[in-house]
């Protein structure tokens, strides 16, 4: 299946979440690698303990600035719902697993049949609430009927004996942070994830690697943003640093 990553408006390319396609010779044809076969490939055997998947989702109206694709953003490329649906989960699952799954509002009820697809049980959610430097609801969300300042993770398991480790037992399912550029999930899941479930630890659709994780998507290995974004970003630290060592007084 090819994914193709088209040209944004400024003539440069965005960056994309689906798996890579693989490069072909001018002379002779190869035929690319499946998203499947590529994650299959990524985890080499491996079994984990927990899924952590943020999908390119692709929404029915296009047009709307929430969507990724949309003309004027063109953010990244997208799969469809029975693309994500098809992706061999399961083949590198423990027996016991949990699977932390990013869903935009809108989509819920995709994300729930996405969830069962990979062979897991929903039992609850976590929510992440965006709010801005003084810690007030980030009113630059989107959405169609109400201004979303809130994103779901979907909270399911698979397995027996697979309730959360003892951390989770005081963990509140709620996350108030800033958000950064467009997308991208804020860092502090991480920290709730390997305290409140069993590793080895998988995510998908990553966006720069991680110690103690696998990760699989095409900005698994290096991500930097590539787009205008917010001043909060996630490189604005590292280039602050860069830029204070560097300058002269």
């Amino acid at each position: 299946m090819k994914y193709v990553q088209t040209s944004a408006p400024n003539g440069s390319t965005p960056a994309s979440r689906t798996p890579p396609a693989r490069s072909t010779s001018s002379r002779v044809a190869e035929p690319e690698m499946s998203p499947a076969d590529d994650l299959l490939q990524r985890v080499n055997g491996s079994h984990f303990g927990t899924v952590l998947a943020d999908p390119p989702w692709r929404f029915q109206n296009r047009t709307g600035k929430v969507a990724p694709e949309h003309g004027r953003l063109n953010r990244y490329s997208t799969m469809a719902l029975e693309e994500i649906m098809a992706l061999p989960v399961a083949a590198t699952l423990a027996e016991r697993a949990h699977l932390y799954l990013w869903v935009p509002n809108a989509l819920l009820i995709e994300g729930l049949r996405v969830l069962e697809a990979w062979g897991f049980q929903y039992k609850s959610n976590l929510v992440w609430h965006k709010v801005r430097k003084d810690g007030g609801p980030d009113g630059r969300g989107v959405g169609f009927y109400f201004r979303n300042t809130t994103e779901l993770v979907l909270f399911g398991v698979r397995g027996k004996d697979v309730r959360t480790l003892s951390p989770g037992r005081s963990q509140v399912n709620i996350l108030c942070t800033r958000k950064r550029e467009h997308s991208r999930k804020p860092d502090e899941l991480y920290d709730i994830i390997t305290a409140c479930s069993r590793g080895p630890f998988l995510e998908m659709f990553a966006r720069g690697s991680r110690p103690g994780w696998t990760t699989w998507g095409i900005q698994a290995d290096d991500y930097a943003p590539t787009w205008t974004t917010y001043a909060n970003h996630s490189q604005a630290k590292r280039q602050r640093a860069e830029r204070d060592l560097f300058s002269v007084d």
